[in-house]
C-alpha cells in the first residue's frame, strides 16, 4: 500500500475514537434531559463505552494475530455501523447505554488494528513518526467532530448526531474493503490457544518497556478523558456557552493536539523518544498545575481553562504517538496482543475516571481542573522516571 493510503487509513481508524466521543459530547446535556437520565447514567454512556472498548481489544488482538488485520477490521466496523443505527433509535437511557457499549466493543477492532498495523510495517522509531502522522489526522477529525455534533444537535437533534457516527464508520468500512491489504507478515496459528495466549500476556505484561510506555499513554489518555467527559457540563452548564460555542472550544482543543503531533515529529528527529517525552512532561505538568491553581484561586473562565489546556494538549500530542508505538515496539510477533493490552490499560484508567466524575460533578469546574492536574502529575512522573529508565 502507498504510504499516503496507510496514513489515511490510520487517521480514519484511529479517528473513530474521537468521532465516537467528541461528536457525541454536545448532545450529552440534551439527551440527559430528554431521556430523564441522571448525571451518573449520562456519564455511563461514555465510561461503559470505553470499558467495552478496552476489554474488547483483549479479544480482537489475538484474533488479528491469528486471522489477520483485514477480517477483524471488516467485522468490527460492520458491527459498529449496526450499533450506531440501533443507538439512534434507542427508546430510553438503558438501551442507549447498551448500544453504546456494543459500539465501544466494535470500535476496539479498528483502533487496536491501527496500532498493530504500524508495528507490522515499521520499526519502533519510524513507527512513532508514522503514528504521529496518523494521530495528526485523528486531530483533524476530532477538530471537526465537536462542532459537527453541536450543529447537528442544535438543528436536527441529538439522534442525528449519533447517526453521523454510523455514516463515518460506513465510509471507513468501504475504504478498508476496497483498498486495505493484509499487513500481518505471518499469521500465528497458535495465537488463540490458551497456553500460548497466557504465555504471551505474561511476557508482555512483565516487559518493563511495555509497562513504562503504557503508564505514559494511559495516564495521558485519562487526563484527556477527564477534560472530555466533564467539558460539556462545565462549558455549557457552568460557563453558559451555547452548543455551537462549545463545539468551537473543542475544535480549538483538537488544534492544540494537532500542533503537538507536529512538534512530536520534530523532536523525534532531533532528540529521540526519551528526550521528547521528557520535554512533553514539562508542558503537561505546567498546564495541569496552572489550570488547577487558577480554578482554586477563583479565576474561572473559558480562557483560564483553555490556555493551560493548550499546554496539556501539546504534551498529549507527543505522549500518545510515543507511548502507543513504544508499548508495542518490543513485540513484532505479537503486535496485536501488545496493542490490545496497551489499549485495555488505557481504557481502564479512563473508565475509573469516568465513574469518579459521575459521582463528583458538583456544578463547579473543580472536578475537571483537579482531575486534569492529578493526571498531569502521573504523566510527568512516568515520562521522567519510567520511560527514561526502560524506554
Amino acid at each position: 500500500m502507498p504510504s499516503g493510503l496507510i496514513v489515511l487509513l490510520l487517521s480514519l481508524l484511529l479517528g473513530l475514537q474521537p468521532v465516537t466521543t467528541d461528536l457525541y459530547l454536545p448532545a450529552l446535556p440534551v439527551l440527559r434531559g430528554e431521556l430523564s437520565a441522571s448525571m451518573a447514567q449520562a456519564q455511563l454512556t461514555l465510561s461503559a463505552l470505553l470499558l467495552a472498548f478496552g476489554a474488547s481489544q483483549l479479544v480482537w488482538g489475538p484474533l488479528s494475530d491469528r486471522f489477520g488485520r483485514r477480517p477483524v477490521l471488516l467485522v468490527g466496523l460492520a458491527a459498529y455501523v449496526l450499533a450506531s443505527l440501533a443507538s439512534t433509535v434507542a427508546p430510553d437511557i438503558g438501551w442507549l447505554i447498551v448500544w453504546r457499549t456494543v459500539q465501544g466493543a466494535a470500535m476496539g477492532a479498528a483502533v487496536m488494528c491501527a496500532r498493530a498495523i504500524v508495528r507490522d510495517l515499521y520499526a519502533p522509531v519510524q513507527g512513532a513518526r508514522v503514528m504521529s502522522q496518523g494521530l495528526s489526522g485523528l486531530g483533524v477529525i476530532a477538530c471537526l467532530s465537536a462542532p459537527a455534533g453541536g450543529l447537528l444537535t442544535d438543528t436536527v437533534g441529538w439522534r442525528y448526531a449519533l447517526l453521523a457516527l454510523g455514516i463515518f464508520a460506513a465510509a471507513s468500512l468501504a475504504l478498508v474493503g476496497w483498498r486495505f491489504a493484509e499487513t500481518v507478515p505471518q499469521k500465528n496459528p497458535d495465537a488463540l490457544r490458551w497456553v500460548t495466549l497466557w504465555t504471551t500476556w505474561r511476557k508482555i505484561a512483565a516487559h518493563r518497556t511495555f509497562l513504562a510506555f503504557s503508564a505514559l499513554s494511559a495516564s495521558s489518555y485519562a487526563g484527556l478523558f477527564t477534560f472530555l467527559a466533564a467539558s460539556s457540563f462545565v462549558f455549557i452548564g457552568v460557563l453558559g456557552l451555547s452548543k455551537t460555542q462549545y463545539g468551537a472550544v473543542m475544535a480549538y482543543n483538537s488544534v492544540a493536539y494537532i500542533s503537538g503531533t507536529f512538534v512530536c515529529r520534530a523532536l523525534l528527529a532531533r532528540w529521540g523518544v526519551r528526550r521528547a517525552v521528557a520535554f512533553a512532561g514539562v508542558l503537561t505538568l505546567s498546564g495541569g498545575t496552572l489550570m488547577a491553581g487558577l480554578s482554586m484561586a477563583g479565576w474561572v473562565s473559558v480562557a483560564s481553562l483553555m490556555l493551560p489546556q493548550t499546554l496539556f494538549m501539546i504534551g498529549h500530542g507527543i505522549h500518545q504517538p510515543c507511548g502507543q508505538s513504544g508499548a508495542v515496539g518490543p513485540f513484532p510477533q505479537a503486535a496485536g496482543a501488545a496493542s490490545a493490552l496497551n489499549g485495555f490499560i488505557m481504557m481502564v484508567f479512563a473508565f475509573a475516571m469516568g465513574q469518579w466524575l459521575g459521582t463528583h460533578m458538583d456544578g463547579t469546574v473543580l472536578p475537571l481542573t483537579l482531575g486534569v492536574w492529578f493526571w498531569s502529575v502521573l504523566i510527568a512522573l512516568s515520562a521522567w522516571t519510567l520511560v527514561q529508565r526502560h524506554g
